[in-house]
């Protein structure tokens, strides 16, 4: 017989983090469960991040993805206070209650031990940057940021999860197969067998389950809108070259429209002084970069990704498919992460390791091979981050360097979004979404928002 709670939570990412802290505030007496595929905080030990292994060894749940914490628990943690970026928020609500959440949910990191330290936008500085890049057609979107740290990250969703564990039942390694209905509730099926039922649900799956969520959403007749999937490279230099920005700007989001398509390219996740590492979503080694608030942790490089945006018509409607299909590409030729010097590329020559060896610029992911991106990446995403590159170079001279290293491929996977009301309610009573799994958000701030906002709505239904 399945075991009934009030309220039932899919995933423990940032939203359904923020959904259980909120719910504990809120309504203290609701009987609430937090099912979770990956493991708690304190047992998720990537053998990558660690430094065990070099190379993806194919753990059954990846912890760099799963568990409390969800894909953002090995991130360098960037927490941006903006509307302009990280997620589709304000789609269901005015700008200002999404900055109120984003401010509620950043001083609940702070009684946590994040740091109050903010980097401001608003400077003269800032300013003449923003004013610099305009002149070569890139737009810097400006949003002040604060920089959690790889590891101050961990230790504050230690903290929380310190806060909540007795407070709201967790189940760890407790994947769902099946979400049902149920009467005027929802049936869990469970993976390792045994059932949960709930009269409310906060769907936050997480990137790693955005598939799987869709197709579960496409069984209870919920219809869905595609969303964007971003394909790109990751790009390392020596940290010099970008220092005149980063020390302004932390989290610089440079925007350019090509000139050959009409494409958006951006830079995401920029991380100073950083380490590129690889992730594993679903068996796709993918790359990604962190950063570390220790100097004595630091690297001589910077890197940052370079993403094109795709955005998908009917009667395609298979967008996740269709990026894990581009890394798998990489994977196919590199047995997991290809990377490339810049120069090789632009001369349609392939990087070896003897080429490797001579370029100026280390590599900081040691395991990954060298190879030829333009086997793996389609000719019109290739095309739109060379001109990127090149016109990064006007306003960051060094940026089109030979040895400027290119790993491939990165790409983030959006699930397709719901049709949800303003209180992020699906067509169907009492089931809520939140996060970047459910196709709303994309970064820590507005995922642990759209988690808050969500419980506060299914507090209401017990009122």
């Amino acid at each position: 017989m399945a075991e009934r709670y009030d309220i039932a939570i899919l995933g423990s990412g940032e939203a359904g983090i923020f959904a259980a802290y909120e719910l504990t505030r809120q309504a203290p007496q609701l009987k609430v469960v937090v099912l979770e595929k990956g493991h708690g905080i304190h047992h998720r030990h990537c053998p990558i991040v660690a430094g065990k292994v070099q190379a993806c060894s194919g753990c059954a749940v990846c912890d760099t993805m799963c568990g409390f914490g969800g894909a953002g628990a090995f991130s360098d943690g960037k927490y941006n206070f903006t509307t302009a970026f990280g997620g589709w928020l304000t789609d269901y609500m005015p700008p200002e209650e999404v900055m109120a959440l984003i401010e509620y949910v950043d001083s609940i990191n702070v009684l946590h031990g994040a740091t109050e330290e903010v980097f401001s936008t608003d400077s003269p500085a800032a300013r003449d940057l923003q004013r610099r890049a305009l002149g070569y057609d890139l737009h810097l979107l400006q949003a002040r940021c604060k920089h959690l740290g790889t590891e101050n990250n961990l230790k504050i969703l230690a903290s929380i999860y310190d806060a909540l564990k007795d407070k709201v039942e967790f189940r760890f390694d407790c994947g769902v197969s099946a979400i049902e209905r149920d009467g005027n509730g929802y049936r869990l099926t469970l993976e390792r067998g045994g059932e949960a039922a709930c009269r409310c649900l906060i769907a936050a799956p997480g990137r790693s389950g955005a598939e799987w969520f869709a197709g579960q959403c496409k069984a209870l007749g919920l219809k869905l809108i595609n969303n964007q999937v971003d394909v790109g490279v990751r790009v390392e230099l020596p940290a010099a070259v970008f220092e005149h920005i980063t020390d302004v700007v932390y989290e610089s989001k440079l925007v350019y429209r090509t000139k050959q398509y009409g494409d958006t390219v951006r830079t995401f996740c920029m991380n100073p002084y950083g380490h590129v590492v690889a992730e594993n979503v679903e068996g796709i080694n993918t790359v990604n970069g962190h950063s570390y608030s220790d100097p004595a942790l630091r690297s001589a490089n910077t890197n940052f990704a370079l993403l094109v945006s795709n955005r998908f018509t009917q009667p395609f409607d298979q967008p996740y498919r269709y990026g894990k299909h581009i890394a798998s590409l990489s994977n196919m030729l590199a047995g997991g992460v290809l990377v490339q010097r810049f120069g090789d590329l632009v001369k349609g020559v392939r990087t070896n390791e003897h080429r490797l060896s001579k370029s100026m610029t280390r590599p900081t992911l040691a395991a990954a091979v060298p190879g030829d991106l333009s086997l793996a990446l389609p000719k019109r995403q290739l095309d739109d981050i060379i001109e990127m590159l090149y016109q990064l170079d006007k306003l960051a001279p060094g940026t089109a360097n030979h040895d400027t290293l290119l790993y491939g491929a990165e790409v983030k996977f959006y699930s397709s979004r719901l049709t949800l009301s303003e209180e992020l309610e699906t067509e169907l009573p009492c089931f809520f979404a939140a996060g970047d799994g459910a196709g709303v958000t994309r970064g820590l701030a507005q995922a642990g928002a759209s988690g808050v906002k969500a419980a506060r709505a299914a507090v209401k239904r017990f009122v």
